[in-house]
């Protein structure tokens, strides 16, 4: 558990779930480390925008460049390098996303992921990486631990308040999308089966996130997941557009939009980027649809599609007649707890930390916020009948 790539992305991902619950049991948040930049048109606001974060964004490198370097002891890799190559990688999100926040950028919806995949395909494909670069660029390792995050995002109560017609609709969607992507994949393409269930993951899961898991869960070839990831970046921008520009066109109300959308989409930046054109309740609708009823899926489909792997696409070429009936190739039952990414675990259990925490805190109108401090004067009260002078009364108290 110490050497596991996978299983890394869950310690990290569940210690900042716990951090996260743990400030706001003591009436805070993780705002400190957690900076985002508004919006800018002119670099004079971009300055003082960045003036302003300076402190926030140098505390969440610190964080994430600790805990990134503790995994990088435990996978052995060259610390110095790993850290350098960190902090270069670090620098890059921030002007990505500063990019991304131009108003110039933002009217083009040019989101952060799409500026990250131009630089990186103009980076990667023209000029050679340096070595101590290439250390730190464990791709799979950042998403896994993002794929945690967003199991804090998900809680189990949402479902229920969703409601049984909402996620049924969601789950026939996304059955369908898969099966519809994976037989052309294998009998019209003659694309290999893994290649062809990693790509209806990602077409009807989550897009990124389900192509990274359901890959590690058939063993995908790298390149093949690559390729899955790619299209569905693509097609996530094109479908910003397209889905917006149909809906409008053909005039669906804000709720019908976003949950089409939502069965729409890929990815859920773009299609948020894309409900927000129908104001909070497409937003609404959308998170229903797409967050609820297909994202929830992942961990689901991983051990699903992890069976299917191991038990029919995956046969041995020689029976051992000792543990399977003659004919019948041997299935290695370890191989499914081998082969399930352990990333996914995580997942749920973040889901399940902020259900418990959700309904141990109950309705919002009884619970009880954290105690904010005021000073209010005794003496100054429209209506009191106590005088200064009075000794009971105190010209000043704090008041919870």
């Amino acid at each position: 558990m110490l050497r596991s790539e996978d299983w890394w992305s869950v310690w990290v991902g569940l210690f900042l779930v716990a951090l996260a619950l743990l400030a706001w049991a003591a009436g805070g948040s993780l705002a400190a480390v957690a900076p985002q930049l508004p919006k800018w048109g002119s670099f004079g606001t971009l300055g003082t925008q960045l003036g302003a974060r300076l402190v926030p964004i140098i505390a969440l490198f610190v964080v994430l460049g600790a805990l990134f370097t503790v995994v990088a002891r435990f996978l052995r890799l060259r610390l110095l390098a790993f850290v350098a190559g960190f902090a270069a990688l670090f620098v890059a999100a921030v002007v990505i996303n500063i990019v991304a926040t131009w108003t110039w950028a933002a009217a083009y919806n040019l989101e952060a992921p799409l500026v990250a995949l131009a630089l990186g395909l103009l980076v990667g494909n023209v000029a050679p990486l340096p070595a101590w670069l290439d250390s730190a660029l464990r791709t799979e390792l950042y998403v896994k631990v993002g794929i945690v995050l967003l199991g804090a995002t998900l809680p189990l109560t949402l479902i229920v308040k969703a409601g049984p017609v909402a996620f049924a609709q969601a789950t026939v969607i996304a059955l369908a999308t898969f099966l519809v992507i994976y037989f052309v994949g294998t009998r019209l393409l003659g694309l290999d089966r893994r290649f062809a269930a990693t790509l209806g993951a990602g077409g009807s899961i989550c897009g990124v996130s389900a192509s990274i898991a359901v890959g590690s869960s058939v063993k995908a070839k790298k390149e093949h997941v690559s390729v899955s990831i790619s299209l569905v970046v693509v097609w996530a921008v094109a479908a910003i557009f397209l889905l917006t520009a149909v809906a409008k066109a053909l005039g669906l109300p804000a709720g019908v939009a976003g949950a089409w959308i939502g069965s729409s989409e890929f990815a859920d930046a773009a299609g948020i980027t894309a409900a927000s054109a129908f104001g909070d309740q497409g937003l609404a609708a959308f998170t229903l649809v797409k967050v609820v009823g297909r994202d929830i899926f992942i961990g689901i489909w991983s051990l699903v599609l992890a069976l299917i792997a191991i038990t029919y696409w995956e046969h041995r070429a020689e029976p051992d007649a000792a543990d399977a009936p003659a004919g019948r190739p041997r299935v290695d039952v370890a191989q499914i707890w081998h082969r399930f990414p352990k990333f996914v675990l995580g997942f749920f259990v973040a889901s399940i930390a902020v259900t418990a925490l959700i309904l141990l805190a109950g309705p919002p109108s009884r619970r009880r916020s954290p105690p904010t401090w005021s000073i209010r004067s005794r003496t100054s009260a429209p209506g009191s009948s106590r005088s200064p002078s009075s000794p009971s009364a105190s010209p000043h108290v704090f008041v919870p």
